[in-house]
Order: structure tokens, then sequence, then C-alpha cells
């Protein structure tokens, strides 16, 4: 009988062995969209409880701009039903992030053995599509970081068993924020000879060129001597950065203090002395189960040269007081756990307290 589906809604299955008799591996669409955010939310909610579905992170990365730096592939049941995901994100030259989810619970339902193979399946075709990522880039080898829950063995023993090894833990720290007490009018002001101030935006709202990449150049320098750095091209950083759903250049700062003597005059970011010293690139939490939104800073960085005078907290304030402007109610942040600035101790000094941990899981393949 003739094919007589339109092309536009055939699902074209991917090459994989290991799965059941039946399931298949396919590229996934704008039409498994709500159900890869139901998998991606019971999988966090077994290590965070009260996790919410994002239905707006999955679009973007299914069929959105995100989608245009991931390559991706679901596995689905006879009945197609979408049982596993996994994506590979191409997000600098070397490096490539990976995930792979597995529905919770499919061996209760299904038979011993399910989630295993599902989750073999899909690791082997994360191997492939990283080396895939690199030939594309002429590169003889990349390396693929992918993370698991503090405490999840189940994902952990799926990623030893393919050949990942453990490499950092990661504190995910939270922090309350007060309508009042954390309004900017009360917050401690940045000490003598340091200021902050958002990146300058042009009248359609994008931002000044000089200014973020200013501020890419201080978390390069600024993040040189932390684990596993890399060099991220400036296209890289901004294209990603800008795939984030919560996005937002009003939520881009730059910490400037002013300059001594023999400063060079290239490095001067705000006229009369004032040289940049750090950066802060936050972004907006998507809804919590009260439906409020939150912040997060994806990035803080303090130049070497203005270390030491308090532009962290100054940068630190400046996000936790305009989350209270914007009536968010708390503001989340990643810190290594062996970081070599002990930033850790700041967060805490200055309210944040550890919700939960995650661990990181590399492996190097060649082309």
């Amino acid at each position: 009988m003739p094919e007589t589906t339109p092309p536009s809604l055939r699902r074209a299955t991917l090459p994989v062995e290991g799965l059941p008799p039946g399931w298949a591996l396919r590229v996934p669409d704008e039409r498994d969209v709500h159900r890869l955010a139901w998998l991606r939310c019971a999988v966090t909610d077994r290590s965070v409880p009260g996790a919410t579905p994002d239905v707006r992170t999955v679009l973007l990365e299914i069929t959105g701009v995100a989608s245009w730096t991931r390559r991706q592939a679901v596995v689905v049941d006879p009945v197609g039903m979408v049982r596993g995901w996994s994506a590979v994100h191409d997000r600098a030259a070397g490096r490539v992030l990976a995930h792979v989810t597995v529905e919770p619970d499919l061996d209760e339902q299904l038979g011993a053995g399910t989630e295993d193979a599902v989750a073999r399946a899909l690791l082997g075709w994360v191997e492939d599509a990283a080396r895939a990522v690199a030939h594309l880039r002429r590169l003889g080898s990349t390396q693929i970081d992918t993370g698991s829950y503090a405490g999840d063995e189940r994902q952990a023993g799926w990623l030893r068993g393919a050949g990942f090894r453990p490499t950092r833990t990661w504190l995910q720290m939270s922090r309350p924020v007060d309508p009042e007490g954390d309004h900017p009018a009360t917050l401690p002001a940045p000490r003598e000879g340091v200021r902050v101030r958002r990146v300058r935006l042009h009248t359609n709202g994008l931002p000044l060129a000089e200014d973020i990449q200013i501020i890419h150049e201080m978390l390069e320098e600024s993040f040189a001597d932390h684990f596993n750095s890399y060099r991220e091209s400036f296209p890289e950083f901004v294209q990603r950065l800008q795939e984030d759903p919560g996005h937002r250049w009003d939520s881009w700062w730059l910490a400037e203090v002013r300059g001594g003597a023999g400063e060079a005059a290239g490095d001067n970011a705000g006229g009369g002395g004032w040289l940049a010293g750090g950066a802060l690139v936050g972004t907006v939490l998507a809804p919590d189960r009260d439906g409020v939104l939150g912040s997060y800073v994806d990035y803080i960085g303090v130049h070497r040269r203005a270390r030491g005078r308090g532009v962290a907290k100054a940068l630190l304030h400046t996000a936790i007081g305009n989350a209270a402007l914007q009536d968010r109610n708390r503001v989340g942040l990643e810190v290594d756990d062996d970081s070599p600035t002990g930033a850790d101790a700041l967060y805490r000094s200055l309210g944040w307290e550890t919700a939960y941990r995650t661990c990181s899981w590399h492996r190097d393949v060649e082309v």
C-alpha cells in the first residue's frame, strides 16, 4: 500500500541496536514537547522534589533557536510513547554538552532491564552524535560533558558503563528575596572606587557591542584558572546565552573599578579612569509551583586586577536588588564545590544555601 502520510508528519527512525522488539529511536518534533517536559520534570523530581514541567524551555530546545546547536533523539515504545530523550549540544570547539533522560520506573511498568536498554541506546547515540559534531568542526577529538544529580545511582551506573568518569561536584544554591529588605535602597552600596551598571542598550533593546564584548573578555579572563576551563569564542558565547528562554539583556551587568596610573589605555571601559573589573550575566527562572518567577546568576567573574575590592559583592547585591524590584522570590546560582576562590563561602555569607548537588561526568572521544 502506498505511503499516504504527508512528508511533514513522517517520523523517520534512526539506526540503533539493543532496544526491545518494536522500540525505535527517532528525532523529536513539536508534537513531543509536552511529553518531554513531563519526562524531564519526572526525573528531576526524584532528586529535587517540587520540580515543575518547563514547556517553554523544551519548546525552544526542540524547535526554537536552541535547536540549531543541538542534535536530539528520543526512544519510543511500540505504541509510539516517548520513554527516553537525549541531546548533544555543540557548545564550543572541542566541547559538547549532553543529557540522557530515561523515564523513571520503566522496569516496574514494562519489565526488568527496560531502563538499561533505553539508556544504553541513548548513550550510544550520544557518542555517535558527538563524533559527528567534532567532524563538522574538523577536530580529531572532543570532550563529552554530561551530568547527574548527586546520589542518583541509576544515572551514575549508566554513565560509568558508557566510559564516563566523574570529575566534579557542583553546589546548586538558592537565596530567597525579601521585597523590602532586598530593595536596592536598603542593600549595601559598592565600595569606594567600584561601580556597577547595566549593559547599555540601543533604542531597539539590543546591547552595544562594546559592552557585551567587554563582558565576554571579563568572564574569559576570570575563569581562565578554573576547572576544565577552555576558550569560548565571542560568537559562541553570545549565541549560546541567547538560546536560554530566560535571557534578558537588562540582566547583564558590568562592574568597573577606578584604575591607577600605568593602566593600558585600551583597558579603559568607562572613561575617567574607570576600568572594567568584572561582570554578571543573569537570566529569569521559570515560575515555581506558586507561579512566581526567580532570577539566576549564570555567570559572575572578577578580573584579577579588581579582586579584593568587593566587586563580586557589588555585582551580587545588584542582582538581588533587581530581583526584588521585579517581584521575583529567589536568586539561584551554581558554584564549584571545590572552587579555588572559595566562592561558596561568599555566597553563604550573603544568604545563599545549597538546595542540592549535581555531578559532572566527562568522556573524551576520537573522531
